[in-house]
């Protein structure tokens, strides 16, 4: 073999376990993200448990449902491209496996040359005959070297024979691995397949139960509506009279405080921990009644729907301003973060008090359970009395 196609070897290998590195780091994130979808499935399971167990058809219950479908689904994505992965893996394998196949069929043909050159040469009159008639005693020299560097260049083509073909073997035992890997996922595939049709199935079966309900539901969301009014004005109510309180004692010490909260808050955009566990059940702004059609909700934060008795924490630091029960949304927070406000309603315990600071992460109250089983946190996040997407400011 050559120095060059030495050469070539080596860098094919190099080449080759590089990218083994690569695709295992990507590997590893798709099983990361499959991880997390499962841990996320038992944790919608347990809200849908929630709700269904009142034998009643709700909203909750088809959120949940319908949440549970989203990341059914987004895991059979994941599923799907650690498959195209494992995929791309077995074909580099193939692909390497027919380079080693034919340069060990080379270096074979190479070293059987070899071989037959060298039993000629061992022909002790040929080669005292090749010695002899060296015209100096320095050419005999080099042809003394020269037959002892062919004999050492043939042990250098057995040591590369043996080095393809060990190479060789581990690439067969590791698409072997591959493939099982890949049948077993397919199986799971498979399995989660039928689970999201069964889900589907459920999902179709409840939306047919609520429409109806559609009366009821007409008259729950406009019983809620009206609460959500005073909610929302009391909320700014506040918001206002805190403002205004803030303009009234504003000290360059005080002001100069405010100012470094607000800026800390404004850097910590997308960085903040979620009051609560669960999923987001209504989205921020307008969107369409996930049953009743023509229908369009506004909203202005998101609701979390979480598990029974869910403890909800504060997002940053701040001072807690104000706490108020308003039916049927049970106990709402307000803590002040500067110019910026956070808005927790829907508690049925609160375990601070007004005027006292809070940290990140710390807790405030407990989630309320209304009648259907459905604990919901209602969140708001205002700059002043502006309404603002807390999505944009959770951590993703």
């Amino acid at each position: 073999m050559t120095a060059g196609k030495r050469a070539l070897l080596s860098v094919i290998l190099v080449l080759c376990a590089l990218g083994a590195v690569a695709q295992k780091k990507t590997k590893a994130q798709l099983q990361k993200e499959k991880q997390q979808n499962l841990e996320k499935i038992k944790e919608v399971e347990k809200i849908l448990d929630e709700t269904s167990v009142k034998k009643k058809s709700s909203l909750g219950e088809l959120n949940a449902l319908n949440q549970r479908i989203r990341v059914q689904e987004n895991l059979i994505q994941s599923i799907k491209s650690e498959i195209s992965l494992l995929d791309k893996d077995i074909a580099d394998n193939n692909g390497f496996i027919l380079a080693l196949e034919e340069d060990l069929k080379k270096l074979r043909e190479e070293y059987a040359a070899m071989l037959f050159a060298a039993q000629k040469a061992n022909n002790s009159a040929t080669r005292l005959t090749f010695l002899f008639s060296a015209e100096s005693f320095d050419q005999l020299m080099m042809r003394l070297q020269y037959m002892r560097q062919y004999s050492e260049r043939r042990k250098i083509q057995v040591e590369a024979i043996q080095q393809v073909q060990t190479e060789l073997g581990v690439q067969v035992k590791q698409i072997e691995s591959k493939r099982a890997e890949k049948n077993e996922l397919l199986s799971q595939q498979v399995n989660e397949n039928n689970s999201l049709v069964n889900l589907k199935v459920k999902q179709n079966t409840l939306v047919k139960s609520l429409e109806k309900q559609e009366k009821t539901l007409k008259k729950d969301l406009e019983d809620t509506k009206k609460a959500l009014v005073v909610l929302d004005k009391r909320i700014n109510e506040i918001i206002k009279e805190e403002m205004e309180r803030a303009a009234r004692e504003s000290k360059a010490a005080t002001s100069a405080a405010s100012v470094a909260l607000s800026n800390s808050f404004e850097e910590n955009k997308a960085k903040f921990p979620w009051p609560a566990s669960g999923f987001i059940s209504q989205k921020f702004g307008k969107q369409n009644h996930p049953v009743l059609k023509g229908i369009v909700i506004q909203n202005d934060g998101i609701n979390i729907q979480t598990k029974e008795n869910e403890k909800v924490k504060s997002i940053f630091e701040g001072e807690v301003r104000y706490i108020a029960v308003i039916p049927p949304f049970g106990n709402s927070v307000i803590i002040n973060h500067g110019e910026y406000f956070s808005v927790y309603s829907g508690l049925k315990e609160v375990y601070v008090k007004k005027g006292q600071r809070v940290n990140t992460n710390q807790e405030i109250g407990q989630v309320l359970s209304n009648a259907d089983g459905i604990s919901e946190l209602r969140f708001q996040l205002r700059k002043n009395t502006t309404a603002l997407d807390p999505q944009q400011w959770l951590r993703n």
